[in-house]
């Protein structure tokens, strides 16, 4: 684990990009073709070169990784840079493909520290701790006139690691409220990465813990209802996440059963349509299923064991349920922006129900930016099929206090305000 002093780029004066002064964005962002020979050095110009605290980039797994660390050692202007792999970006245009997304915090308005995590199998508690409430003090004395806080997690989303690792930062996290999100690779499952300064790593985790001056709010929702239909893990093997038997039977035929499918049927489309959850602190919580192989086992993108109670749940309208959302988000002040992680589960049962043209104008309204993700975390939990992350408010705004109360039809997994 090695903790890194982020706060950056007071260097470099403000680009034609940047705009500080009256008007200027709290955050910004920028998104270039993520095939163009030369897409830092033009998502630089039009990012502006800060000064920034910390610029995050959201990466199409399409990209030429050689290339990416060259352009990016070569153009890159900024103190402190880091991001993943997508399964798709979250852009001006909504729900995107095959970009570089950018997005750039100020100085003027944030303060960082940044902890990696080079390890993610050798990483253990004990190991964080330190590290964990040394950033925290470093940005309270160096921030004293920033009074909120957050923390965003980038980890890598084929580690099967997530679960452990956010449970082992639980402890040293404090009042600060986390959100993260799992590195992507489109739908193909088969390698993500994280981009760490100008190296890119795998197998590892970024923590970064933010001080503001602008109100923000962490948030996790998703859109399921969940159903009478009860299932009950009896052979699993947890270190892989993979379920072997359901109910005593092998697992993707009484899964194919409960849903009413053939086992040779399921794919991507039937288990984004027909989630499993599970109840942890009183809450439902998506497991996500990753593939069902020939033989009748399941992979899962988050934690699973023999003896769990699955129960089948029923997703309800996505636009219905986002658009209330988001207008949650918005009172009583619009975000300056809002920082999300959506898992590509949501993206594919947009897809299928032919809704993502209309989900992308709700994401595009709200100033949405981020990407999709292999699964997502919120406090101590790594969750799936949710819609999570940060709010982010003007300087000043007058915001209520406390958890925010849903709109109807919306079901918060977790959001908390700072």
């Amino acid at each position: 684990m090695k903790q890194q002093n982020a706060a950056f780029g007071a260097t470099f004066g403000a680009g034609s990009g940047s705009g500080f002064g009256a008007g200027a964005p709290v955050v910004h962002s920028a998104e270039v073709e993520a095939d163009d020979p030369e897409a830092i050095r033009k998502l630089v110009q039009k990012l502006g070169k800060g000064p920034f605290s910390i610029v995050l980039m959201f990466i199409a797994p399409s990209v030429d990784r050689v290339a990416l660390a060259r352009q990016i050692k070569a153009e890159v202007p900024w103190g402190r840079v880091m991001g993943c792999s997508t399964a798709g970006e979250l852009t001006a245009q909504g729900y995107d493909e095959d970009k570089i997304l950018a997005v750039g915090f100020p100085v003027e308005h944030f303060g960082v520290e940044t902890i990696l995590v080079p390890d993610l199998k050798a990483c253990t508690s004990q190991d964080l701790m330190s590290g964990l409430v040394r950033a925290r003090q470093i940005l309270s004395q160096r921030y004293p006139h920033f009074e909120h806080e957050f923390a965003m997690l980038l980890v890598d989303g084929l580690s099967e690691r997530e679960d452990a690792l956010t449970a082992a930062l639980a402890s040293g996290l404090g009042p600060v409220p986390l959100f993260g999100g799992s590195a992507g690779d489109g739908v193909r499952f088969k390698e993500t990465f994280l981009l760490n300064g100008r190296q890119i790593t795998e197998n590892a985790a970024m923590l970064t813990f933010f001080r503001t001056h602008c109100p923000v709010r962490v948030f996790s929702y998703d859109h399921f209802q969940v159903t009478e239909k009860r299932m009950v893990v009896t052979e699993a093997e947890p270190d892989t996440r993979v379920v072997k038997e359901i109910n005593a039977e092998p697992a993707a035929v009484e899964y194919a059963r409960l849903i009413g499918q053939d086992p040779a049927a399921l794919n991507d489309r039937v288990f984004a349509a027909n989630p499993v959850v599970v109840q942890v602190g009183g809450k439902h919580h998506v497991r996500a299923i990753k593939s069902a192989e020939p033989n009748g086992d399941m992979s899962f993108f988050a934690a699973i064991d023999q003896g769990l109670v699955l129960t089948l749940a029923e997703p309800k309208d996505m636009v219905g349920h986002l658009s209330n959302t988001l207008e949650t988000l918005s009172k009583p002040a619009a975000p300056e922006m809002v920082l999300a992680f959506d898992c590509i589960f949501r993206r594919v049962e947009a897809e299928q129900t032919q809704k993502k043209s209309e989900v992308s104008a709700l994401l595009r309204k709200h100033k949405v930016r981020g990407f999709s993700t292999y699964g997502e975390q919120i406090g101590a939990i790594h969750v799936n099929q949710t819609f999570t992350g940060v709010a982010i408010y003007p300087p000043n705004s007058e915001m209520t206090g406390g958890e925010l109360s849903a709109c109807s039809g919306a079901s918060p997994a977790e959001e908390t305000s700072a």
